[in-house]
């Protein structure tokens, strides 16, 4: 296979628009947490704790998400200045682990929508009991 500049590029709209995904998904969690935080303060409720440690959870995850994906761009930026530069073989290995970042973060973020469904049954279940 070639490896030519034209290849890791293609990986920038992807990669762009996941970190934005993922930064919006982040944002959407903070103001989540707060508003949880605000109502277990006045409520003191048991299953908002098990909501908390639950966003805990995808935040950390989401930050794991975001670091993959930025090293995959990283890498992919460092793929291409190493095609500019001559040094294929080493592009390869570089745009290769791009490519596994890429992959590990996709798999964080499907584990971090697994969690979100946990949460969601939480919410589910707790308004079942109230009934």
């Amino acid at each position: 296979m070639d490896l030519t500049l034209g290849t890791p590029s293609l990986l920038f709209p992807a990669v762009s628009l996941l970190l934005l995904a993922y930064t919006n998904r982040f944002l959407a969690l903070a103001s989540l947490i707060r508003d949880l935080q605000a109502q277990y303060s006045s409520t003191q409720r048991h299953s908002l704790l098990a909501q908390i440690d639950n966003l805990r959870r995808r935040v950390h995850l989401i930050q794991y998400m975001q670091a993959s994906g930025a090293a995959s761009l990283l890498f992919c930026v460092a793929s291409m200045f190493l095609i500019f530069g001559g040094m294929v073989v080493a592009a390869r290995w570089l745009f290769g682990a791009s490519l596994v970042l890429m992959m590990l973060s996709l798999a964080l973020s499907v584990r971090e929508i697994w969690i979100s469904v946990t949460a969601l049954d939480i919410q589910l279940s707790e308004m079942e009991s109230d009934q």
